[in-house]
């Protein structure tokens, strides 16, 4: 890789960090457990299939730290980061295999969004010393997971049909 396509690549790993905590910070929904619904999975996974499983991992994990931060949940931010990369690693390694099939973001949402659930049901039982009280922020992790996994189905679709993306987003 040449010094400008590395420079292009960490640019665009930025701008996708950033665009992960705005939308992330750009609707907030209390959720049972203590933490929040918002939008920012949805760009976690489009980072991920736009920038494959490495940089698609730390925009993603990042950003959404940064907005924990910033939007007031800093105990949830190690959780965050740790979680989101996770989700972003697996989505971009499966999507650099499956890019071809009609399904393939389903399918990396589906597996991404596992981590986020399963994650944050582990983490907020860890802070409220009860997994079986944790529960209870599954149904809103659930309806986030969704919404992600539709919106970045229908964003990758969108970003295919550009040529200019295409050639800025190799992964795509």
């Amino acid at each position: 890789m040449t010094r400008q396509e590395k420079n292009k690549v960490w640019v665009l790993t930025a701008l996708l960090c950033a665009l992960t905590c705005v939308a992330t910070m750009v609707l907030v929904i209390p959720s049972p457990s203590g933490g929040y619904m918002n939008l920012g999975d949805a760009v976690v996974l489009l980072g991920a299939c736009l920038l494959g499983p490495v940089y698609g991992a730390l925009a993603g994990g990042v950003g959404a730290a940064l907005a924990d931060l910033l939007a007031g949940f800093p105990v949830y931010v190690p959780a965050t980061l740790i979680i989101k990369a996770g989700m972003g690693l697996l989505a971009g390694c499966l999507y650099q295999k499956l890019k071809e099939k009609p399904w393939a973001v389903a399918v990396c949402g589906v597996a991404a969004e596992s981590i986020m659930v399963v994650g944050y049901w582990l983490y907020d039982g860890l802070l409220m010393k009860s997994l079986a009280g944790s529960a209870v922020g599954i149904p809103a992790n659930l309806a986030q997971a969704a919404f992600g996994m539709a919106a970045a189905a229908l964003l990758v679709s969108a970003l295919r049909k550009s040529g200019y993306v295409c050639k800025l987003f190799p992964h795509l």
